[in-house]
């Protein structure tokens, strides 16, 4: 096993000289935030460094043929009217050109809106009245989906499709509209950091409805080194990183926007990722970074398919997004799946940008414990009360996380409702979420408030019931949701069976039983389900679920009763 990493101050040291010449060359002191610069700086550092690989395809791009595609990208977004301030929209697998317009857009100040690339009409309309695109880069498949949703609010947006269908392919949009102006030429747009926004990152989704948070070029400057405060070696902290999320998910954005400046190489695919591309990668490209969500860790982690990839080229395993199991660090470290392999568990959310606790799996202490770690650098924090309103100062009391920093979002973007509901008048970001510490400031995460079930008068944590469940050796993957009933509600659990196992509906409720007080037991029963329903970021969509559970239900009670007669 490696040497475990502690937190220092390498990358701080490293960003410092790097902001410093790009200060030096613009005089503007502010453009140590001006994450355009900072990437136009580090893509001419290293031209010839290959900065990303499509793994579906083999076609791999150095940081000097990135720099001159951007540029000219910046040039046509300009030619085509783009400013500071308005937005592009981009839905697009993980392929080649992807992070091109990304890139581009953050030189001249223009707002990136990543969103899912299968989003449906209705979906589309509902993202575009508010971000109201000057630009939308898609898929040619997904090209008269978004004409249709542009046409039902009269909204006249450029349509660019990277691959070569439609009016305007990519292509295309460089031959005509991206000058020829040289890089040496070209000069990203001056705006103050701190106000000019970078991208709108989805959020919520899952319990409620979308929004975007709005996070600045401040933002993504101040807290992007964060997630790799454990490192020493810079540039270069590590030598590839598997990109596993699609661009709307955080985790990608950053990896997208800190591989330039850090110098490593992103290995990405323009295939769904499944389980047995996941290996196909891994075993062809060895990367030595990645970051999943605990679902898909455990579905690598199946019997019979981890035997098929050798994950012993990754020297550091992140797992987060959603609550993590102690029996799934158990399984990734102690069952010497990845023996040399540094096993992280970090919490973050949308909102500030980046992680806000991070936990060394990897030590000797009991792994049962379930930490989320220690808080990170940047940010200040309170635990409040939910039903007083006041701190909680004292170890092992729940209370709703309050955070603030130079990392957390201004607010949701043309959502001043969603904003004053989330950030007090103080700048108090309020993350909804339940955590408690314990003596020596370890932080655990409890529940999404939101999902915590009401039955008479007791509340029941979905996550602890999933935590249960999945003790049961024949469940691969399990998500509890509640049905309404007069009493509040009840409990179901959703279960997908591993392979090979036939457990039942009454092993699982026994399970519960035994384990459990009678508040939580399993009163809307057991549904065994092909899959559970997913977003985009991989995370349950505990909204989807529970539609599907209230109408297997209602199915189930129809059949009943017509054979009842």
């Amino acid at each position: 096993m490696y040497p475990s990493r502690r937190v220092n101050d390498s990358v701080h040291w490293f960003m410092g000289q790097l902001t410093s010449r790009v200060v030096a060359e613009s005089g503007t002191p502010t453009d140590i935030h001006h994450f355009g610069k900072i990437l136009l700086q580090s893509l001419k550092d290293d031209p010839d460094f290959v900065l990303q690989i499509d793994g579906a395809t083999g076609a791999s791009e150095t940081s000097g043929s990135v720099l001159e595609r951007t540029v000219r990208c910046a040039i046509a977004l300009k030619n085509l009217g783009l400013r500071r301030g308005d937005v592009i929209t981009l839905m697009a697998p993980n392929h080649i050109d992807l992070a091109i317009p990304f890139y581009a857009a953050l030189y001249l100040g223009v707002i990136v809106s990543p969103i899912d690339m299968t989003l449906g009409v209705n979906e589309l309309q509902s993202n575009f009245e508010v971000s109201r695109p000057k630009v939308v880069f898609c898929q040619s498949d997904r090209a008269q989906y978004v004409q249709q949703a542009l046409k039902k609010i009269e909204l006249d947006a450029f349509i660019v499709t990277f691959d070569k269908g439609g009016s305007c392919s990519f292509i295309k949009l460089l031959e005509k509209y991206g000058g020829q102006s040289s890089v040496e030429e070209f000069k990203p747009t001056d705006f103050d950091p701190e106000d000019t926004i970078a991208i709108l990152i989805a959020t919520s989704g899952t319990t409620g409805l979308p929004k975007s948070a709005a996070a600045t070029h401040k933002n993504l400057a101040v807290t992007g080194p964060y997630l790799w405060t454990r490192y020493t070696k810079f540039p270069t902290p590590t030598k590839m990183a598997l990109i596993a999320s699609p661009l709307q998910w955080l985790t990608a954005q950053v990896m997208i926007l800190m591989s330039p400046v850090l110098r490593f190489t992103r290995l990405q695919s323009s295939q769904s990722l499944t389980q047995r591309h996941t290996y196909d990668l891994i075993n062809t490209y060895k990367p030595t970074y990645a970051l999943f969500s605990p679902m898909v860790m455990t579905t690598l982690l199946t019997p019979e398919g981890a035997e098929q990839c050798d994950f012993s080229c990754i020297e550091t395993i992140m797992m987060g997004g959603a609550k993590v199991s102690a029996e799934l660090v158990g399984e990734v470290k102690f069952q010497k799946v990845t023996p040399k392999t540094e096993v992280l568990i970090g919490y973050g959310i949308s909102e500030i940008t980046t992680i806000v606790f991070v936990d060394d799996a990897t030590t000797d202490r009991n792994p049962t414990l379930g930490t989320v770690g220690k808080p990170m650098g940047c940010w200040q924090y309170r635990l409040i009360d939910v039903q007083t309103q006041e701190d909680i100062s004292e170890a092992y009391k729940n209370g709703e996380l309050w955070l603030k920093g130079p990392g957390i979002v201004k607010g949701y973007y043309k959502n001043a409702e969603a904003t004053a509901e989330a950030f007090t008048k103080d700048g108090w970001f309020k993350t909804g979420d339940l955590v408690y510490r314990d003596e020596n400031y370890n932080f655990f995460y409890v529940e999404r408030i939101k999902m915590l079930l009401k039955y008479m008068n007791h509340q029941i944590s979905p996550l602890e019931l999933e935590a249960t469940i999945r003790q049961h050796p024949g469940v691969l993957h399990v998500a509890v949701t509640g049905i309404p009933d007069k009493r509040g509600d009840l409990p179901v659990a959703c279960v997908v069976r591993r392979p090979g196992h036939d457990v039942s509906a009454e092993e699982i409720k026994q399970l519960v039983k035994e384990k459990l007080s009678d508040s939580k037991q399993l009163r809307g029963g057991v549904l065994f389900l092909d899959a559970i329903p997913q977003t985009a970021t991989a995370k349950i969509h505990r909204r989807k679920l529970k539609e599907i559970a209230l109408k297997m239900i209602a199915d189930r009670e129809i059949t009943n009763h017509s054979l009842s007669h």
